[in-house]
């Protein structure tokens, strides 16, 4: 998402002129504390931001039409906490909203945002940058929205990309920290928990879900969860990626395969995986300082060119690179169904994560017996243009279940 520096910075000194003149746990492992104390490390305040700064950032952004859902002034600030990473501890961070004076008490809900490559854009950095997420806090939610790891505080470390574990871990970590916060400052919040996610998130929406649903150590219940344009079928992405000649967004394909060498201990070369130039560009290009749009237009847009013609073949052979392959079946949802009330929403027209990931997941959860589970195809949708009309039906689906 690009946002309109100039017009941000008016509303920033608006704002600013207005202030001066008023681990992912298994079964067998140990449990963590149910209070959250564990996990949670600091707060660093942002300050309170009215509801006609957040009108306009809502404007200024792809988000004009969610202006209506900003009903209240948020406290907001960048929440530090304990997590894992490849089993050692780790401290993460997000951004946490609190909304002001709302008439009953606001339930918890995760906001998960998409892919992005610029460390600058860390959803901690606000006001400096705004995800949409926030607002779910305007509209009354106290609200959460992780960094992951590998943004915020842990910006040193690679991003584990589309890794389950972890995915699920940066989130249930979040929520418990926040819990305990709100908890210790005698903020009333109440028992609804949300989960909600676009992109990336949406991947990461699910990953939590799943944890959350199997694994009653967490001590957590989710209420609804709304998950839009998530790779949850990452075999069929790949298969869709390797047998078309042309591919628009290449630097998701290195994203995920630069994660799982790094996150699996794989230690191999990038030229096994891409061709040159772009195995030498891309650790320059993922150092954390290019933008996505950027990092695409030095690559190409053909697979075949892109990627090692060993390594290309091999994607194609079912008995090449068995050990990726295996972990893309490992990070994806194909053993697993839904319980809480979910919503799947996908653009149709999605060039990025392509439409039939989303239909064909949910038609499995069906298969397999999901009864809670709706898929709300989003005509004509590309992955820009989708992740309004989502939130738009998301928001007020999930103040319906709030009660």
């Amino acid at each position: 998402m690009k946002n309109n520096p100039k017009l941000l910075s008016w509303f920033l000194l608006l704002y600013m002129f207005m202030l001066g003149g008023c681990g992912l746990f298994s079964k067998d492992e140990e449990k963590p504390d149910p209070d959250g104390s564990d996990y949670f490390v600091s707060v660093d305040s942002k300050g309170t931001i009215p509801k006609l700064i957040l009108q306009g950032y809502a404007l200024t952004s792809r988000f004009s039409n969610y202006a209506p859902l900003i009903e209240y002034d948020v406290a907001f600030y960048r929440i530090t906490y304990k997590t894992t990473y490849k089993g050692n501890p780790i401290e993460a961070s997000g951004l946490l909203g609190i909304p002001q004076n709302t008439p009953t008490t606001p339930a918890l809900l995760s906001a998960q945002h998409g892919t992005m490559t610029l460390k600058s854009k860390a959803p901690s950095n606000f006001p400096a940058t705004f995800s949409g997420f926030e607002i779910a806090a305007a509209a009354g939610f106290i609200t959460v929205i992780p960094d992951y790891i590998g943004y915020g505080v842990s910006e040193n470390t690679f991003h584990p990309y589309y890794d389950q574990q972890h995915s699920a871990s940066t989130v249930i970590d979040l929520i418990k920290a926040a819990k305990y916060y709100l908890q210790r400052e005698k903020i009333a919040v109440s028992d609804n928990l949300f989960l909600l996610g676009y992109s990336e998130g949406g991947y990461v929406t699910m990953a939590a879900q799943k944890e959350i649903e199997t694994n009653p150590a967490h001590n957590l219940t989710l209420t609804g969860v709304a998950a839009g344009a998530g790779g949850y079928d990452l075999t069929g992405m790949l298969t869709g990626v390797a047998t078309r000649p042309v591919y628009n967004s290449p630097s998701l394909l290195a994203f995920i395969v630069q994660a799982y060498n790094t996150t699996y201990d794989w230690k191999r070369p990038l030229t096994d995986f891409f061709s040159e130039p772009y195995a030498g560009r891309l650790p320059t290009l993922f150092a954390g300082t290019t933008d996505i749009d950027d990092i695409n237009s030095q690559l190409t847009n053909s697979p075949a060119t892109l990627f090692n013609p060993t390594f290309y073949a091999n994607l194609r052979n079912p008995t090449g690179e068995t050990v990726l392959k295996q972990a893309l079946i490992q990070n994806s949802f194909l053993n697993w169904v839904p319980k809480s009330p979910t919503r799947l929403y996908h653009g149709t027209a999605d060039e990025t994560v392509f439409f039939e990931t989303s239909e064909t997941t949910f038609n499995r959860f069906k298969a397999a017996g999901a009864t809670n589970v709706e898929f709300i195809p989003i005509e004509g949708g590309t992955h820009q243009t989708s992740i309004e009309p989502m939130i738009g039906n998301a928001l007020p689906w999930i103040k319906s279940l709030n009660k």
